[in-house]
């Protein structure tokens, strides 16, 4: 068993930008050696447009009768190889992972492992990296084929296809007419192999369902009572938001496209359930860098965040005290996730499904009369989504993919996104601390990012370092979850703009 112990954040972050280094110099080494690859064909279409099947369909007609003919001539005959001992063994010995595995692969395997111990022994956000980690490490297993595709075969002829679904313990019935990409023409297509494990989980992250079902869970477990009794939190909510648009401006200089650079500027919301849904819209090839960005910086908080708001505030404006905040009804609680979910959804329809489902697990929450759901929304469905969502986004890390430039550069603007963010957040409450005659501390602008509730502890724990009497965490609160309502508007955003 390894000792847990508490290590500095500092340390951690070392390990990081260790890590990261490591995967810059296999991004060299890899364009140095080796041409850029072509990219791999992409999975046929099952249908195909109708102009282009009219064009392509074949003249023959099959005739029932010799179908059945050809698949019970075929099911008569001996197909037992022989058996070769010497043969056999070599077969094995080509077959296993060390004799097909690539550089890259076992890089992302020391990653994967590096990752895993920064998540036990460190317990670096541990809920998240250590199924991402893990699932970085089952993609990346030579031969495993745990995020392969389904394998199709094209025949010419539905009697060769028929014959071969024979072979394989199949029905004629599995037999497919579909457009063949490779040769330009419509074939007859018989599935013969299945997808991997994680190809078929990685469907709820492609398909938009794992992180909606996250804030769901997200909705249940926060409070928006602080920003309800100070309204005001919602603009520090939205300045922390500058960190994603700046960086997307920054990600364009630098040679990504619209939707490339989109997908990137969201990392600077601190939420990866948001990260990954935007990516899966806008960038789906970038999952794994950006997604593993996203995470790292939402561990990173306490140590990205402190420097920027002692370099932009004074000691006085840290050692500001503010004001209790009012009591809130149970009927505002209540009214409040409803209409949020109302005007959100009908100003950016797109963020409806994020928005939605986080004001749904709110209700839940406050309503008082579903306890039991709530409780399954904040536990068990959370946690069940939560491991999946970790195993799939971190098996799109596969070496081939991975170890590129623009995992640097990702890497790079991330920090960029999220340093922003804060900064953002700080200057509006120091601006609002002017307007207000001095009773707004600035700390609590940097809990505008969606990091609930870290951002706000950081606040709370500067603010102390300056005045140990000083108690920001509920007031913190505020700009906190407005940044989980503003981190998914600017999701909306960036979707109607570019995914369309």
């Amino acid at each position: 068993m390894f000792k847990m112990k508490k290590s500095s954040a500092t340390r951690a972050f070392a390990c990081l930008l260790i890590l990261f280094m490591l995967l810059a110099g296999w991004a060299i080494a890899e364009n140095a050696a080796e041409p850029a690859a072509q990219p791999e064909a992409v999975e046929q279409a099952a249908d195909a447009p109708a102009a282009v099947a009219s064009e392509y369909m074949p003249n023959e007609l099959a005739d029932p009768a010799e179908v059945a003919e050809a698949v019970e001539a075929a099911s008569q005959q001996s197909e037992d190889p022989e058996i070769s001992v010497i043969q056999g063994l070599k077969n094995i010995a080509a077959n296993t992972g060390f004799a097909r595995g690539d550089w890259r692969q076992y890089a992302m395997i020391a990653v994967a492992c590096v990752l895993l111990y920064l998540a036990i022994v460190k317990q670096f956000e541990p809920l998240l990296l250590l199924p991402i980690a893990f699932g970085m490490l089952l993609a990346n297993l030579p031969a495993a084929g745990l995020m392969g595709h389904p394998h199709f075969t094209f025949y010419d002829s539905l009697k060769d296809a028929a014959v071969a679904a024979q072979r394989l313990g199949k029905d004629a019935t599995d037999v497919t007419y579909r457009f063949n990409e490779a040769t330009g023409m419509m074939q007859y297509s018989l599935q013969t192999a299945n997808g991997g494990l994680l190809y078929y989980l990685y469907h709820g992250v492609k398909w938009g369902i794992f992180p909606p079902i996250i804030f769901m869970g997200v909705g249940a477990m926060t409070d928006f009572a602080p920003l309800i009794a100070n309204p005001k939190s919602l603009l520090l909510g939205a300045a922390a938001q500058l960190g994603i648009f700046l960086t997307f401006i920054g990600a364009k200089a630098l040679g990504f496209s619209a939707k490339e650079a989109g997908a990137i500027g969201i990392i600077g919301g601190a939420d990866g359930p948001t990260a990954i849904f935007v990516t899966t819209k806008l960038a789906p090839h970038l999952l794994g860098p950006i997604a593993v960005a996203a995470y790292s910086y939402m561990a990173l908080v306490p140590v990205i965040q402190p420097p920027i708001m002692r370099a932009l505030t004074t000691e006085k404006e840290r050692k500001i005290r503010m004001a209790q905040l009012r009591p809130v009804s149970k009927t505002e609680t209540i009214i409040f996730p409803i209409v949020v979910t109302i005007i959100v959804s009908l100003l950016l329809p797109d963020a409806a499904s994020l928005v939605g489902m986080l004001m749904l697990g709110n209700l839940m929450r406050v309503c008082g009369v579903v306890e039991r759901i709530s409780k399954t929304a904040q536990n068990e469905l959370c946690n069940i989504v939560t491991i999946f969502l970790g195993l799939t986004v971190g098996a799109t890390t596969q070496g081939s993919t991975f170890l590129t430039w623009n995992t640097i550069k990702i890497v790079v603007l991330g920090v960029v996104a999220f340093s922003c963010g804060t900064a953002g957040g700080v200057l509006l409450a120091k601006l609002m601390n002017v307007l207000s005659g001095g009773t707004i501390n600035p700390l609590i602008g940097s809990a505008g990012v969606s990091a609930v509730p870290m951002a706000a502890r950081v606040s709370q724990k500067e603010g102390q370092r300056a005045d140990p009497g000083n108690f920001l965490l509920m007031n913190a609160m505020g700009p906190n979850v407005a940044g989980v309502i503003g981190s998914a508007v600017a999701a909306g955003v960036f979707i109607a703009l570019f995914a369309k």
